[in-house]
């Protein structure tokens, strides 16, 4: 009885090693691909037995009950991550299993450049391959309640900058992004402002730099470009502004500026209207922001571009008549 008893039990133990073996031999051995690279993605939401069968479905060749059945035993099998993935040849199924359990997703870019308006940014969204386009042909007040905005016009409420991924990802979630940093970038900023700013709210003074961010993109002018429409503010001179002009031309502008569209009245023309014109006129970057909340002290009213990149700042009138034949008529009266 004895011995039968110790061979019972040496066959256990024989059987759990041998288990034990072929089930590390099936977790840490390679799986085959399809091909070098496969990449899948799995949606939000989705349980282990759905990635298993995505998995399965995009070219690797492993039963999805391994998958199951591994996640199963290390108590990982609610702890999917939603994404793109790609594999290569080499990996093994406990690989595979913490790949989707860390969330290590494929990622792709999109940059937000300083000075684009929310046209081009949509153009850049809408034109991205790796993006879900929910937001094509929606109108901008639509697009803004998906994001979770109270504002109804996008133009500026969005921060420059380049933004990382998951492939498939939802272009609403790359604007929210983006929404939620420009708010974050100008509170702190509206924190610490300079005292007594001709501002009402953070938003005027978002309108503000942009305003400076399209005026120039030198460094070391945009205070000074900011000094210049504070002190305008401040005694109720008009801003005359190119650059407000030319947006509320819109589409219609052709490159060239022309005395009649100085003339002509639309709600951004800062020839014809007093103040700051009603939204942003593109996207501000940190150092506009800045630059609007902490402006040069200085007494100019006036400048003109030297034709190097750089202004040429002015107190009074006459100095500025100067430096606009000097910079921009080549020195004729």
């Amino acid at each position: 009885m004895r011995k039968h008893l110790l061979k019972l039990l040496l066959f256990a133990v024989i059987a759990v090693v041998l288990l034990t073996a072929a089930a590390a031999w099936v977790v840490l051995t390679p799986v085959a691909l399809k091909s070098e690279q496969i990449e899948f993605t799995i949606i939000s939401g989705s349980s282990m037995r759905v990635a298993a069968r995505e998995v399965a479905a995009a070219g690797v060749e492993l039963d999805p009950w391994v998958l199951r059945l591994l996640g199963k035993l290390l108590r990982v099998d609610t702890s999917i991550k939603a994404g793109s993935y790609e594999i290569a040849a080499g990996i093994t199924p406990l690989e595979l299993l913490k790949k989707l359990t860390r969330g290590d997703v494929t990622q792709a870019e999109l940059a937000f450049i300083e000075g684009w308006t929310f046209r081009q940014m949509r153009e850049r969204l809408d034109a991205h391959p790796d993006l879900r386009h929910d937001t094509q042909d929606l109108p901008e007040a639509e697009i803004m309640r998906l994001i979770g905005a109270p504002e109804a016009v996008a133009e500026g409420l969005f921060f420059p900058d380049t933004y990382f991924f998951a492939r498939r990802s939802s272009d609403v979630e790359l604007l929210a992004r983006a929404y939620r940093s420009m708010q974050q970038h100008l509170q702190r900023a509206w924190q610490a402002r300079a005292p007594e700013l001709p501002y009402q709210d953070p938003y005027q003074a978002l309108i503000m730099a942009s305003i400076v961010e399209k005026e120039t993109g030198r460094a070391d002018d945009r205070p000074l470009v900011a000094g210049v429409f504070v002190n305008r503010l401040r005694q109720g001179m008009l801003l005359q502004t190119d650059p407000t002009v030319i947006y509320g031309i819109g589409e219609g502008f052709d490159g060239d500026l022309r005395k009649r569209d100085l003339l002509a009245d639309t709600p951004y023309n800062t020839y014809t209207r007093p103040g700051l014109p009603p939204t942003p006129i593109a996207m501000p970057g940190l150092a506009s922001l800045q630059a609007a909340l902490h402006p040069a002290s200085t007494e100019a009213l006036y400048f003109v571009a030297r034709g190097d990149g750089s202004s040429q700042f002015s107190p009074t009138l006459d100095e500025h008549n100067r430096a606009v034949r000097r910079f921009q008529k080549g020195g004729r009266p």
